[in-house]
């Protein structure tokens, strides 16, 4: 994914389902400047993780 649409998605009304490896996320922000993304899991909210925008992929 580039990191315009993971911001597109991060500001929109609605869900959109996003996974990394397969499993769910959610994303708390982008840095688009560096190719980055802070997520979490959607069933951990508390435990966050820092990935490059290119491994998150959105779920049709």
């Amino acid at each position: 994914m580039k990191a315009q649409r993971a911001q597109e998605i991060l500001q929109a009304d609605t869900k959109i389902d996003v996974e990394v490896n397969g499993i769910a996320v959610w994303i708390d922000s982008v840095d688009p400047a560096r190719g980055i993304a802070k997520i979490h899991d959607e069933d951990r909210p508390a435990e966050t993780r820092i990935v490059s925008v290119d491994q998150l992929q959105e779920i049709q």
